[in-house]
């Protein structure tokens, strides 16, 4: 990112920060500063934790969509398939509907042998999961075959990248290197970003980033061929925007269609770099609104982020940032997935982030 104003000391002191956390900002005059934000450099040594190398133990639970093959053995006819409802329930024989919510196939054959004896003399039923479902995964972005994948064994990330086809590959050169952004992919569960090092994984080969999935779970591989600098937190339509050449910081947030009443523009924060290990500038937009300050020029990939006034801690803004850029992009990139558009490019005309959460 080419920035031309940092605050200085004194404004970080104003804010209660030691000046000592200056030197994880990265100059915004030399291209080749290299600092990290202190809230992620511990973060960034470490790997995921032990836990997320084990697969669960948890048996499949039935949901909807699942289809199932159920038969009462030596009842002729009884043989049938039928599918979990979507408010969960399995229909079959002459019973109403059963709530299966929280059920394997074990437990609801045993549900189904109660049952049924109200019909039949010790029923023996027989429980086949036919098409699971309910249980998936999304793997989105630069991969060959985009989409949603049902969970129907464990998976591993590398399992779920290569169902989906593998990385996109370039027919000119036959590699992926310019199509999938690996600094910029990541793994969300439940809303929170995942401490999964693609680039590690996938270019470097580090297994101990090849995490157990779990349901719902999120794969992002953006295009390294976006041009777009992302505006989100306290703007009235955090969404990206497409860099144009000489894109300055002012623009950018013109872009955001103006800004929220609680805006703090003394702490706009602009974000360069792997997620892992992002690169921070602390500006103070105020001065370069009232002229006290020349403006900045942004690069392509530049998260902007403007906090709420007195949300979120200055040492908290970057990680606040970038977890605001996960959520937003799963949330516009999933709907897309799931009304059948995987193709088309992020588009966020979501009011995601700027809360003031300090996870």
């Amino acid at each position: 990112m080419s920035f031309r104003h940092v605050l200085l000391c004194a404004g970080l002191l104003s804010w209660g920060i030691s000046c000592t956390s200056t030197k994880s900002q990265f100059d915004p005059r030399d291209d080749t500063s290299s600092a990290i934000d202190p809230a992620f450099s511990q973060a960034a040594k470490e790997s995921p934790p032990a836990s997320m190398l084990q697969a669960s133990a948890e048996e499949f639970k039935l949901g909807p969509g699942d289809k199932l093959d159920i038969e009462i053995l030596g009842e002729t006819g009884s043989r049938a398939e039928t599918f979990v409802t979507p408010d969960n329930k399995v229909y079959y024989n002459l019973l109403p509907g059963l709530d299966v919510t929280g059920h394997t196939t074990g437990t609801l054959k045993k549900l189904l042998d109660e049952k049924l004896t109200q019909f039949y003399k010790h029923p023996q039923v027989t429980v086949n999961l036919v098409q699971a479902v309910s249980q998936r995964i999304w793997v989105l972005g630069r991969v060959n075959q985009p989409g949603i994948y049902p969970i129907t064994r464990p998976l591993r990330v590398l399992d779920a990248v290569t169902l989906a086809g593998g990385l996109f590959t370039s027919r000119f050169t036959g590699t992926t290197e310019e199509l999938a952004d690996l600094a910029h992919s990541f793994v969300v569960r439940q809303g929170a970003r995942l401490p999964v090092d693609m680039a590690k994984l996938l270019r470097d080969g580090d297994l101990s980033h090849n995490i157990y999935l779990q349901p719902n779970d999120f794969i992002y591989l953006p295009s390294a061929l976006t041009n777009e600098v992302y505006v989100l937190g306290a703007v009235m339509e955090p969404r990206p925007v497409g860099f144009m050449n000489d894109m300055n910081l002012m623009a950018a947030l013109g872009r955001g269609l103006g800004l929220r009443p609680d805006a703090d523009l003394r702490r706009v924060s602009i974000i360069r770099g792997s997620l892992s290990s992002p690169k921070i500038a602390t500006i103070n937009a105020a001065d370069i609104l009232n002229g006290k300050a020349t403006n900045i020029r942004l690069q392509p990939g530049d998260i902007v982020f403007v906090p709420g006034a007195g949300q979120i801690s200055g040492m908290n803004i970057a990680k606040e940032a970038v977890n605001t850029f996960v959520r937003v992009v799963a949330a516009n990139e999933g709907s897309n997935a799931a009304l059948g558009d995987t193709s088309s490019g992020v588009g966020l005309n979501i009011n995601v982030g700027g809360s003031g959460s300090s996870n």
